[in-house]
């Protein structure tokens, strides 16, 4: 069986992954690890769940020197929530030599410009960071190895503009290690603009954290009933936890008024709540005291609770892809769970178009509700290329 060692971990982080209970890598790992330390640029295709925090992790740590000149590495993430669970995870194997700062909005700028300007690594959401800079209290100048985690989030959330001009920022001869679900389109454009003869590796995640069945139903609603109709959902004897998505901020806050009137306790989540709130609202949700979680698509990227039974579509997503990304917070850990999306009548069209698109539409059809024609489109060739009409 492979082991840290074996890989080139040196023995002080290869005892706190001990001490941690982590004794062999997981495939990701095992694949980035070697190319990381000997300071190749890297690509990873893998998804979240998979252990590619420590497969970037690890290596920044044991490459850096306490002597370095600081910051010298970079790790640029999507999310609020994301920032503080990397930052988690490399103080668990830093040690007392390695100094990690998180950088994310909701906190003062002056206190966190400071933190940051004292560490070896800067774990970051690409706003914040940015405005940092531009404000002239944080320099990069010796960053010398940058990763980019979750890229394909950090497109969707478009964030493109502030890494591409962080990324002008760092010197040419970094090291770059790009992790990301998808390497494809422009994430994968992305990537090859990012880094220098890179190795490419993909990998999967582990048995025991692998996608359950999942049961996708799709409930037809009116708006004098969509509340109720939830409202029964959530009553449910056998459910576990459940996340609730909508659509805006405010709606989250109001959908949460409802529900407690209705006596099911619940809490929201979005871009409005400060950290700390923020922070609680998922420590209470993780433990069970509050067993529903109202959350826009935004706040609720990098939640990782495996215990979620049911994902609700409280307002459905617009997009196949968002559709992907909610319902797969159910049936993690090799478990089952339950997807439901609620459809008003004037949303029937458009949802019945991400069903055919994930595969769902036989499901969506059984409900009675008006199934959309897939949509065509016609291209004619023209002298200098195609034509969409």
């Amino acid at each position: 069986m492979t082991d840290f060692h074996s890989l080139g971990v040196s023995e002080a982080v290869s005892d706190l992954l001990a001490a941690r209970g982590i004794a062999a890598p997981f495939q990701i790992q095992a694949l980035v690890i070697p190319e990381a330390l000997r300071g190749g640029d890297v690509l990873a295709k893998s998804p979240t769940g998979s252990g590619k925090t420590l497969a970037f992790a690890i290596p920044i740590v044991q490459r850096l020197n306490p002597s370095d000149r600081r910051p010298a590495a970079l790790v640029l993430v999507p999310t609020r929530e994301l920032c503080v669970q990397v930052t988690e995870e490399f103080a668990l194997i830093a040690g007392d030599t390695v100094k990690v700062a998180s950088v994310y909005g909701g906190v003062p700028l002056k206190a966190q410009a400071a933190e940051a300007k004292a560490a070896h690594v800067i774990v970051a959401t690409p706003g914040r960071l940015q405005d940092l800079v531009d404000r002239g209290l944080l320099s990069l100048d010796a960053v010398r190895v940058l990763v980019l985690d979750e890229a394909d989030r950090m497109l969707d959330m478009g964030f493109k503009p502030q890494v591409d001009r962080l990324v002008r920022k760092l010197r040419d001869d970094r090291q770059t290690m790009f992790f990301s679900a998808t390497l494809d389109g422009e994430v994968g454009e992305l990537a090859r603009r990012y880094t220098h003869y890179p190795a490419r590796f993909e990998g999967e995640l582990p048995a025991d954290r692998r996608s359950g069945e999942v049961d996708h139903r799709f409930v037809p609603v009116t708006a004098d009933t969509k509340v109720s109709t939830l409202v029964e959902l959530l009553r449910e004897d056998e459910r576990g936890l459940a996340l609730v998505f909508v659509r805006t901020k405010a709606g989250a806050d109001r959908l949460v008024e409802k529900l407690r009137r209705n006596d099911v306790d619940a809490i929201a989540i979005h871009g409005d709540k400060g950290q700390a709130q923020r922070e609680q609202a998922l420590s209470r949700f993780d433990s069970g005291k509050v067993r529903t979680l109202v959350a826009t698509d935004v706040a609720a990227r990098g939640l990782d609770v495996d215990d979620i039974t049911h994902v609700i579509n409280f307002d459905p997503p617009e997009e196949a892809s968002s559709y992907t990304h909610r319902v797969g917070r159910t049936g993690r850990a090799g478990k089952g769970g339950i997807g439901i999306t609620l459809v008003l009548p004037e949303q029937q069209a458009d949802v019945s178009r991400v069903a055919r698109l994930q595969g769902h539409v036989d499901t969506f059809a059984e409900t009675g509700m008006k199934v959309a024609k897939p949509r065509v489109v016609y291209t004619s060739r023209r002298r200098g290329g195609r034509s969409k009409w």
